[in-house]
């Protein structure tokens, strides 16, 4: 099996340096970025198994990177690094699609730690998020969901989906009709049994209805269920097999 490959993205040298030596020490193998721009670039060309990322930055701040990674549909798994007082950078990061936080200072058992447990929820494909894998492409009215490519197409016009809305999608169109709670997505998409807030889910999902829904006010594919949760209520037309 090729060894996990691990980003770290962090601008102080000997912290960088250090990380990389204990990390390397682990099995992982290592690359370094020592601003945001050059950690973007690598992110985008190299695709490492997985980023450690610094929220402060030269050049390009760590939630700006995290939000162009998501936005150019980068599924990689990322841990933030934030100083204290930054509590509300670290649920913005978690909302635009980061796997974990740790706060400074951290020990390297801790990181390492973290670093396995993201591994493992995002590695091994969970069974809940599996059973359209044989039909990627659904079809439905007004919009084609592209599973193979994280992609929607409302009325021909593409949207590009991030992880976190893909699986979010996945999990409400395998149990259309059903209403799926807040805390049941933020189990089984997040692997988390608690997150800071079940808001991390409602942005989510206001997000994914800007893609999904012609009126996002009078939402026709995710409906929310007041006190309860949403449920995805359209049928498909047709199933694409690979």
């Amino acid at each position: 099996m090729t060894e996990p490959r691990i980003l770290v993205i962090e601008d102080e040298p000997d912290l960088r340096a250090g990380l990389q030596h204990n990390l390397e020490l682990e099995g992982f193998g290592v690359d370094t970025a020592a601003d945001g721009k050059q950690g973007l670039r690598k992110a985008m060309q190299d695709k490492p198994t997985l980023i450690v990322l610094d929220l402060m930055l030269p050049q390009l701040p760590g939630l700006e990177v995290l939000k162009q990674l998501r936005a150019a549909g980068h599924a990689t798994p990322v841990i933030i690094l934030s100083a204290k007082g930054q509590d509300r950078d670290k649920v913005q990061g978690l909302e635009i699609g980061a796997d974990d936080y740790l706060t400074k200072p951290f020990t390297l058992s801790e990181l390492n730690a973290r670093i396995r447990a993201v591994l493992r929820r995002t590695t091994v494909r969970r069974p809940e998020l599996a059973s359209t894998e044989g039909a990627p492409v659904l079809k439905f009215e007004n919009l084609v969901v592209d599973f193979r490519r994280f992609t929607v197409a409302r009325d021909g016009e593409e949207h590009q989906l991030s992880r976190y809305e893909a699986e979010i999608l996945r999990m409400l169109i395998d149990r259309r009709g059903e209403v799926v709670s807040r805390q049941d997505l933020l189990r089984k998409v997040w692997g988390y049994v608690h997150l800071p807030t079940t808001r991390t889910v409602d942005n989510h999902i206001a997000r994914l209805r800007k893609k999904l829904e012609r009126d996002i006010d009078h939402p026709v594919h995710v409906v929310t269920v007041h006190g309860l949760g949403y449920c995805f209520e359209s049928r498909p037309l047709e199933e694409t097999p690979t």
